[in-house]
């Protein structure tokens, strides 16, 4: 049995390059702490990240064994794994945080959207119940005149009643809609802000 300890890291290499799984394993203990504390150093203190993105450097460092390059200094080349993965994670946190932040900007967005589109259909419930309020005559008239976009004209003759009287009707209703909703509109700021 082999005393791996006592081996130097380019014979470790040849040995893990032959499928030694006690070379591979003396790497390991030999170089793991040191690169569990470079990691967390670089990752701002994250303790757990660092110990996975060491596990996943070694994993790699197994598989790959019979691809690497010549190695000549083992402790320079896992270092460079170890900073090249965690350049990774913190671009890739960078990714999430950035896509986070749009989320959380549309998010809002829509919110607000959502909640500009409630307040209107308020508001619209409101107008309709003071138009809906209106005398009969002066209703029929600024329904003609706002929603049907007929002109004073073709009211008057709609309805068999002088343009006058219906510019009257119209004039009427604004004046009564404007003093009731100005109201409604206070009462329902109050309601909601």
């Amino acid at each position: 049995m082999q005393d791996f300890d006592q081996l130097p890291d380019e014979e470790l290499i040849l040995l893990l390059q032959a499928d030694s799984h006690g070379a591979f394993t003396e790497i390991y203990h030999r170089y793991k702490g040191l690169l569990v504390i470079h990691a967390h150093k670089k990752l701002g203190g994250d303790l757990e990240n660092a110990k996975e993105i060491i596990q996943e450097v070694f994993s790699n460092f197994w598989s790959n064994r019979h691809a690497h390059p010549q190695i000549r200094n083992v402790q320079a080349y896992l270092y460079t794994l170890v900073r090249n993965r965690v350049l990774n994670q913190i671009q890739h946190q960078q990714v999430v945080t950035k896509y986070a932040e749009s989320f959380d900007a549309f998010a809002q967005d829509y919110q607000y959207s959502a909640d500009v589109l409630i307040r209107e259909k308020q508001m619209m419930a409101i107008i309709a119940k003071e138009i809906d309020s209106l005398p009969p005559k002066m209703k029929e008239v600024f329904i003609l005149s706002r929603r049907h976009h007929l002109s004073h004209k073709e009211i008057a003759d709609q309805l068999g009643i002088s343009e006058f009287t219906v510019k009257n009707h119209i004039k009427s209703a604004l004046k009564v809609l404007r003093t009731r909703l100005d109201l409604a509109l206070i009462i329902f700021l109050l309601k909601h802000y």
